[in-house]
């Protein structure tokens, strides 16, 4: 798992109370809203009970500025209604959709596309190239919707090119490019636009396992560059732990539970949620600052190791030093003291 970014506290995108049904004629359900955000469980019992498919129900969740938010469940758990809810590629029944404020539900047909050109980028499980295309002209390709002049446009192209690292690929077509190399120009193309939020929909799920976690890699170092406010969806929760500031696991159209990796594997809310962490090494998940104990006089002669070292790095640390050690932030602040007991304490807690 990769360590904690410091995103920034101010939200970027909130989904507030949305929900997406399908079946016959579901919207005069949702013309008094107050009754929905009463009880939005006995409602979704009842459009379920008469027929209708409740793909997503009173959905919420504010996604931070620089943030990777991870949205994951099983097959059919409303995931992926989510993301296209989002972009509006679906229309939903109810809910706000707010980007720096604004009600994305509100915007016309015309100000949407704008938005899609300009502040979203998109990629999906199905690449959606264009094979009569080259690789720097698919990656152009959203530019040129936006009406740059080719000069420019291939300029940007070129330098989201470098980063993705397709040096020496810009006139091949896509068909003589591997599988990998296809997923890099779909998330070229996505970031040509600079985007202010990236929607990613399972990109990497129909990869082979080695190519996969290059790319997760691939995608975290892009990240850590662009810093851009990410919606990640997955169904692969090892995928998740790896990526993910915060994360949502869904169930049945409705969000279970939302948290840092750590917090939903250390405090899962129901057995749903224990389902999903029961196979995780916990050594490699928890970090210094997890197994403080709060307990202990801080030590001024113990060793120090940063706020987010993984424990699986601690341990020979921690069976060598009785009395633990100093876990400090990036300016250096004492946080407080881990030692062998704390970590026993923590994975006794995450077990019960």
């Amino acid at each position: 798992m990769k360590n904690d970014l410091k995103f920034s506290e101010k939200i970027k995108l909130s989904c507030r109370n949305l929900w997406k049904v399908y079946g016959e004629d579901p919207d005069h359900y949702f013309l008094n809203n107050l009754h929905v955000k009463k009880d939005p469980a006995i409602l979704s019992k009842k459009l379920s009970n008469q027929g209708h498919i409740v793909a997503n129900a009173d959905v919420s969740f504010n996604v931070h500025v620089g943030e990777i938010f991870v949205i994951m469940g099983l097959s059919g758990s409303g995931k992926s209604t989510i993301v296209r809810c989002l972009s509006r590629l679906i229309e939903p029944n109810a809910g706000e959709i707010l980007l720096d404020g604004e009600n994305l539900l509100e915007k016309s047909e015309k100000e949407l596309i704008e938005i899609r050109r300009h502040k979203m980028g998109m990629v999906f499980q199905n690449f959606g190239l264009l094979p009569h295309l080259t690789v720097i002209e698919n990656i152009a390709f959203p530019l040129k919707l936006q009406g740059l002049k080719e000069k420019e446009r291939l300029n940007k192209a070129g330098r989201v090119i470098e980063l993705v690292g397709l040096n020496g690929r810009e006139n091949n077509f896509i068909m003589e490019l591997s599988g990998g190399q296809q997923q890099r120009v779909g998330i070229a193309r996505s970031l040509a636009v600079e985007p202010d939020v990236w929607f990613l929909d399972e990109p990497f799920s129909a990869l082979d396992p080695l190519i996969r976690k290059q790319m997760q890699d691939e995608f975290l170092r892009i990240q850590s560059v662009q810093k851009k406010s990410v919606v990640f969806i997955t169904h692969d929760f090892q995928e998740a732990l790896r990526i993910a500031d915060r994360m949502a696991i869904m169930r049945d159209g409705q969000i279970v539970q939302i948290g840092k990796p750590v917090d939903l594997i250390l405090n899962p809310k129901d057995n749903y949620i224990k389902d999903f962490t029961k196979d995780v090494p916990w050594e490699s998940v928890l970090q210094a600052s997890d197994i403080i104990d709060k307990s202990k006089k801080i030590s001024q002669t113990a060793e120090e190791v940063p706020f987010d070292m993984p424990v699986a790095k601690m341990l020979p640390l921690l069976s060598k030093k009785t009395i633990g050690v100093v876990v400090v932030d990036d300016d250096g602040k004492r946080l407080g003291m881990a030692n062998a007991q704390s970590f026993v304490t923590a994975l006794a807690t995450a077990e019960n």
